[in-house]
């Protein structure tokens, strides 16, 4: 969205990982000072990722920023902490893909369990960066016996093109979504996604659509940063991102830190 100008943010939305989250799973003290700042100045500041719950609320403990909204599950559930409180959460019927991913042993399906960890297929060969907290291993029909918020469907034996291939096999019409990495897909209940959880998070304080800055770097993060009054991709964002953002940010952690300083001091 082309902004005025004379434009200034009156709402800051920051992805985690690759945005203000390293690989080491910290946030750099720079990017912290600098949102706490802005916090602390008047203008909400709104962590928006896929991570689940516990995986997120490692992030907000090191932002130490008081009631901050945050968007968890790409949208799927919006929250506010400290304290914890939730405002939104939308789950989904998992047994229709439950029924296809069944029938292909190296395939590995994780779902949320809130504020404990994930319910799991079988052990991650090689493991995901954010199954945070207690990896409970269940039966397909354990599984299946109740609404998720989200599932994480990944496969590090097979080709990209027979995950491919089982994936094209659910019905993912009505569902939300998004590539999370290498034969990795993420799954959400209809009308999910981060633009959503953003507007909600947005309308809960009173901002405009028009008035949000978001950041972002990865592909669940097209929706968000199209939405948003000004969006930007840092550098290294896959290009179906880029073709969508207001602007080019450079690489993490600096493009993200210069984002911010343009607008804040």
């Amino acid at each position: 969205m082309e902004t005025e100008q004379g434009w200034v943010p009156k709402l800051v939305a920051v992805d985690a990982d690759g945005t203000i989250v390293g690989g080491d799973d910290r946030v750099p003290n720079q990017i912290g000072e600098r949102l706490r700042q802005i916090s602390a100045q008047g203008t909400p500041v709104v962590l928006v990722t896929g991570r689940a719950w516990l995986s997120s609320e490692l992030v907000l403990d090191q932002l130490q920023i008081p009631h901050m909204y945050c968007v968890c599950n790409n949208g799927a559930t919006v929250v506010s902490y400290p304290p914890l409180e939730i405002h939104r959460a939308q789950t989904f019927d998992p047994t229709p893909i439950i029924e296809v991913v069944r029938t292909h042993p190296t395939m590995t399906m994780a779902v949320e369990d809130f504020g404990r960890g994930y319910r799991i297929s079988a052990p991650f060969v090689g493991g995901i960066y954010e199954l945070h907290g207690e990896l409970r291993i269940q039966s397909w029909e354990e599984l299946a016996a109740e609404p998720v918020s989200r599932i994480i469907l990944r496969d590090s034996v097979a080709s990209e093109q027979e995950f491919a291939s089982v994936i094209a096999q659910i019905d993912l019409t009505s569902l939300y979504h998004s590539k999370g990495g290498r034969n990795w897909l993420d799954i959400g209940a209809e009308g999910v996604g981060k633009d959503a959880g953003l507007a909600f998070a947005a309308a809960q304080l009173g901002v405009a659509r028009e008035d949000v800055l978001a950041l972002g770097d990865g592909y669940n993060d097209i929706d968000m940063v199209g939405w948003a009054g000004r969006g930007v991709a840092l550098d290294g964002a896959p290009p179906e991102l880029m073709a969508v953002a207001d602007a080019m940010a450079g690489p993490f952690p600096q493009g993200t830190l210069d984002e911010l300083d343009r607008w804040f001091r």
